[in-house]
């Protein structure tokens, strides 16, 4: 006898179906063009001002440059992402990228403007990263294609983080850095095209943009959003584990001198975080369902930072590269993350919401690697990178605690998983 079929049974999509919807695959392209532009401009731009100055400071500002001024990009210039349309914002931020770019590559361009081109750029990202999430929304649904679509374009994120700054070394092997920004321009290029006419357009979210100014409208929003303590539990979920998880990052260098290790070894210990997060999400997200990957949320964001621990008894390189890559896995409650936060904020807020959140987020890798680099001055760096993974997991800890009480994570776990899958060759999914 036949088993029976309940078609009551919930069917998950995989990665493949989200390659099916035709717009997403064209944010997916120009998201790799324009990250690839950015990869590039970061080294480029690094070796420039140092073969200019010969200053290592400048040179590490240039670096650092690249997370500071997120904080106000993601305060000032949130609403942009709801005031016009998402459309017009992501292939004009695409095109003031471009135009930084093409500015930095011409001869003679001093040093002072280079890094004010440098803080245009990262001031920029967080409202085209945010307009881009929000987008998606409109382009996947709310449900599980968003959850996976948000999955993918941080996987290759992550990816860059072993791949992009390799390639661009040998870029630079073969081009000067100017002729190599000059790259950076035709990326930007490519993905404005891309997002011009592989995307539809749709109007504004917050339909006729008010009369306030831009700046107030997102101070506005801000305190709005931080106001709802299931939205400000959700946010300090992302940004919390992210400040203490940079320190190994941060201190790569002087760790591999602390063990005699050549500079392959700082390249292996910056990539291995990345290889655990890439591998954890690509499980998760191919192989768990929605409820499962909702379990595991707080859980993994409390106990991210336990394995750097380890680097209290100094550990050798392979062991150092095996807690690093633990670490790195427990960035797959992301993904459950991810479907959590767009549920809890309003439609009409979501893309300030997303813009504040990656501004926040990088800011505090940035402040993590500055606040790892001060304790390195003062203690040895295995017992800095020690003690932020426990003090990492004492304070995750205490935010999963306070989430908990606040339920986040309870309307997840108890709402149904979509039995519908959107499936079909190139075709468009909206959701109003």
């Amino acid at each position: 006898m036949s088993s029976p079929v309940h078609p009551e049974e919930p069917v998950r999509p995989g990665y493949r179906a989200v390659f099916r919807v035709r717009e997403f695959r064209a944010v997916f392209a120009a998201h790799l063009l324009s990250l690839l532009g950015v990869v590039v401009a970061e080294i480029s731009l690094t070796v420039l001002v140092y073969g200019l100055t010969g200053s290592p400071l400048l040179g590490a500002l240039t670096f650092a440059l690249g997370f500071l001024p997120y904080v106000v990009g993601g305060t000032l210039l949130a609403s942009v992402a709801d005031r016009h349309p998402a459309r017009r914002v992501l292939v004009v931020c695409d095109l003031v990228c471009g135009g930084c770019a093409l500015l930095m590559a011409l001869p003679g361009t001093p040093v002072a403007v280079l890094l004010a081109l440098r803080c245009a750029l990262a001031a920029v990202a967080p409202v085209f990263t945010g307009t881009r999430a929000a987008a998606l929304t409109d382009i996947l649904g709310e449900g599980e294609l968003y959850v996976l679509g948000r999955s993918l374009l941080r996987i290759v994120s992550q990816s860059a983080m072993f791949a992009g700054f390799g390639a661009g070394g040998l870029l630079l092997a073969f081009v000067s850095p100017r002729r190599a920004i000059c790259l950076t321009v035709l990326t930007f290029l490519c993905s404005a095209l891309l997002l011009r006419f592989g995307t539809r357009a749709r109007p504004a979210r917050a339909g006729q943009a008010p009369r306030t100014p831009a700046a107030a409208d997102s101070l506005a929003a801000a305190r709005r959003l931080l106001a709802d303590r299931r939205v400000r539990a959700l946010m300090l979920l992302f940004w919390i584990p992210a400040l203490f998880v940079v320190a190994p990052e941060a201190l790569a260098a002087p760790y591999a001198d602390a063990l005699g290790a050549g500079p392959g070894a700082v390249g292996l210990m910056m990539s291995a975080m990345a290889v655990g997060h890439v591998g954890a999400e690509l499980y998760a997200g191919s192989r768990l369902s929605p409820r499962s990957r909702d379990r595991i949320v707080l859980p993994l964001a409390a106990l991210g930072t336990v394995p750097l621990a380890g680097y209290a008894f100094l550990p050798d390189l392979g062991w150092a590269l095996l807690l690093l890559v633990l670490s790195g896995a427990s960035a797959a409650y992301l993904i459950g993350l991810d479907r959590w936060f767009v549920g809890a904020v309003p439609e009409e807020l979501r893309g300030r919401a997303m813009t504040l959140m990656t501004a926040g987020l990088m800011t505090a890798q940035g402040v993590g690697m500055a606040l790892a680099g001060l304790a390195a001055e003062f203690w040895p760096v295995h017992h800095v990178v020690a003690g932020s993974g426990v003090l990492g997991a004492l304070c995750c800890l205490v935010l999963v605690a306070r989430a908990r009480r606040h339920g986040v994570g309870a309307t997840a776990l108890a709402a149904p998983v979509p039995t519908e899958v959107r499936d079909g060759a190139d075709h468009d999914v909206t959701n109003g």
